[in-house]
């Protein structure tokens, strides 16, 4: 069976490696870190592993980073002594670990599926227990955690429809790696029940609820000055600011062609365009500028920079890390890959904040999430371009409504609060 998933494996990874790697080559700086992700790590991480105990956690991208930060903070006085280390898969992921961790703290990029590259990676790090955020799961890394005899933790599980027949068809496969697990943490009972039914042992199971609630608490740190970057390129501060964040492709038009009709009701009316990938740039300036839009690129503002008042309509942020800061001083947030594409982004953050928002119908990746919101009244979810519209239209116009959403999405926020600390719980009573 082994060899079979490795052959499988390897042409998979052939057949997608052009795709993959010019993937890589759009986003920029992608020979960074390329050796980490077939097992090769300079002198200078080898020497930063220390003798002592070694916690492994995986995060595969920023939300999950997030998470990951937060776990660490709440097990280190509990785990004295333990080094930490977080591999990440995504560039962008790697960009908010060299922001956020600690210095202490280990960070590099997971290793690609191959045995090879699995073993040299356990070999460096020589992990004493290993704690995956979600459902991130690669056989030849769990093989050589089990053959090693290393405790392997999956946290804030959430298990999508398609993932779990997924699962179920290659149950021979998973099911026996499943089997290993000595702690899992599932969002809510509904995923529970479904990591019992693929395998995972019952008595390992239990509902910890969704550690992003946790995670998207504000940072106190400091961070972008917004208001002062938005001085410079001549906003008011008295703007109303719509805040677009992790767009994906076709909703950035659908918000330029609404954005001047929507100024013809709000004259202060300024948009911040927040797309989820940075290098659609490109595609998204070409979008604006096609439709007439008054707009410059974050990556464009320098000290020197200094726009007049009215200037522009919009700003197009094409950096990543940012979008948090942008939330902060947001009027009303529409969270993307909602709308135009399935799947949804993370809705917590903003809410966290105290900010109306509005969603799409597609929030597939965030479904009890959005659930959550939309009972506590928190949210306002549209099933289209118009109805979006007439619901910005309606928040934009009314301070009132906007504060009074945005207090019972902050409410949803603190009443689903304290996952990490179930989820530390669980892993403690393992390792201790």
């Amino acid at each position: 069976m082994r060899l079979c998933y490795n052959i499988l494996f390897l042409i998979s990874f052939w057949v997608s490696a052009p795709w993959y790697f010019f993937k890589m080559w759009r986003r920029g700086n992608w020979r960074a870190g390329l050796g980490q992700r077939f097992g090769r790590y300079r002198p200078e991480i080898k020497a930063a592993v220390s003798g002592r105990p070694l916690l492994w956690l995986h995060a595969v991208s920023v939300g999950e980073v997030g998470v990951c930060l937060q776990l660490i903070r709440s097990l280190e006085p509990r785990l004295a002594g333990w080094q930490f280390a977080i591999s990440t898969t995504t560039s962008t992921g790697m960009g908010e670990l060299e922001r956020r961790l600690p210095a202490q703290h280990l960070r590099f990029y997971y290793p690609t599926d191959f045995p090879g590259a699995v073993r040299r990676a356990f070999q460096t790090f020589r992990p004493r227990a290993i704690v995956l955020v979600e459902a991130e799961i690669w056989p030849n890394f769990l093989w050589q955690a089990v053959e090693r005899d290393t405790p392997l933790f999956l946290v804030n599980t959430r298990i999508s429809e398609r993932s779990f027949k997924g699962y179920l068809r290659f149950a021979f496969l998973f099911r026996p790696l499943f089997a290993r697990f000595q702690g899992v943490g599932g969002q809510s009972p509904h995923d529970a029940e479904r990591l019992v039914r693929l395998g995972f042992p019952s008595e390992a199971v239990c509902v910890t609820g969704n550690l992003k609630f946790d995670a998207a608490k504000p940072d106190d740190r400091p961070g972008l000055d917004v208001p002062a970057l938005l001085g410079q390129i001549g906003v008011k501060p008295d703007a109303l600011l719509f805040v677009a964040g992790s767009t994906h492709s076709g909703e950035e038009g659908i918000l330029a062609d609404m954005l001047p009709r929507l100024r013809q009701k709000c004259p202060n009316l300024f948009l911040i365009l927040v797309p989820r990938h940075f290098e659609r740039t490109k595609e998204v300036t070409r979008q604006l500028t096609d439709r007439g839009v008054k707009f410059i690129r974050r990556s464009d503002i320098t000290d020197q920079t200094r726009l007049a008042p009215g200037e522009i309509e919009c700003l197009l942020v094409n950096t990543t890390g940012e979008l948090k800061f942008f939330y902060t001083q947001a009027s009303v947030v529409f969270v993307g890959k909602s709308l135009t594409a399935r799947g949804g982004q993370n809705p917590i953050e903003p809410a966290a904040l105290g900010k109306a928002m509005i969603f799409g119908p597609n929030m597939q990746n965030f479904a009890s999430v959005a659930r959550a919101f939309l009972e506590g009244r928190g949210a306002v979810q549209v099933e289209s371009s118009a109805e979006l519209e007439e619901a910005l239209g309606q928040l934009l116009g009314d301070a009132r409504l906007r504060s009074e959403l945005g207090a019972r999405a902050l409410k949803v926020v603190q009443e689903n609060s304290g996952a990490t600390h179930r989820t530390v719980d669980l892993i403690m009573e393992k390792l201790t």
